[in-house]
């Protein structure tokens, strides 16, 4: 038997880029579609992860990430199932803004917003908030999916999601959060489960921003 038998592996990926991306604006839980661009990302994404052969592939309800999930869903029998807790952050009122509409608007408080999971857009969700209502997507699948050990679950979601979700796992104390940079379009980061048990899971980051480069969008 391998010696990888009862490690459930755990890949989050992020969407292809979407027209809001190429332009640097806050897109938060606002519906965009993917660019040409995004929609080959997201079948070169597939074709590196069909390997995997996947038992599960849950996406969030945003068309960005379930379109990209669907590319990845056309090379295997595996159907997509949507998950809202899967979401993007809300950002509130910066929703719509471009980077730096937010800056002028609001001085200094995306720095701020990058250096404290606690922080809150103004009518958003902190990033605490983004972890609390995820983590439960991934503990319901670890007590359901009792065919995990051994294989390969695909979450399809967003760059600002997949960070806190991360840490979440991890269990990072919130002041270490920040450590988890930014993911480029339809790069992956893949977490396994070492553990005996839902209560000890024994998450272990094995890799972060896969099979993409630094895009200035992340910096």
């Amino acid at each position: 038997m391998s010696k990888y038998a009862g490690v459930r592996t755990l890949i989050l990926l992020r969407h292809g880029q979407t027209e809001w991306n190429a332009a640097d604006r806050m897109q938060g839980q606002i519906d965009t579609d993917l660019t040409e661009l995004g929609r080959r990302q997201a079948k070169e994404a597939a074709r590196e992860l069909v390997s995997r052969n996947a038992i599960a592939i849950v996406s969030s309800d945003l068309r960005r990430a379930f379109d990209t999930a669907s590319a990845l869903a056309d090379h295997t029998d595996v159907p997509v199932v949507q998950d809202r807790r899967l979401r993007e952050t809300n950002l509130g009122d910066w929703e719509g803004l471009t980077h730096l509409e937010v800056d002028a608007d609001y001085p200094g408080a995306r720095v701020a917003w990058r250096l404290d999971a606690a922080y809150t857009p103004p009518g958003g969700e902190s990033k605490l908030e983004v972890g609390a209502r995820s983590l439960p997507v991934v503990r319901e699948l670890f007590a359901e999916r009792q065919d995990w050990p051994g294989r390969t679950i695909i979450l399809v979601a967003h760059g600002g999601l997949i960070a806190a979700l991360t840490a979440a796992l991890l269990d990072l104390p919130p002041l270490n959060w920040p450590v988890l940079g930014g993911l480029a379009n339809t790069s992956w980061v893949q977490l396994s489960s070492h553990g005996p048990s839902i209560d000890q899971p024994g998450w272990r980051l094995d890799v972060w921003n896969a099979a993409a480069k630094v895009a200035p969008d992340v910096l």
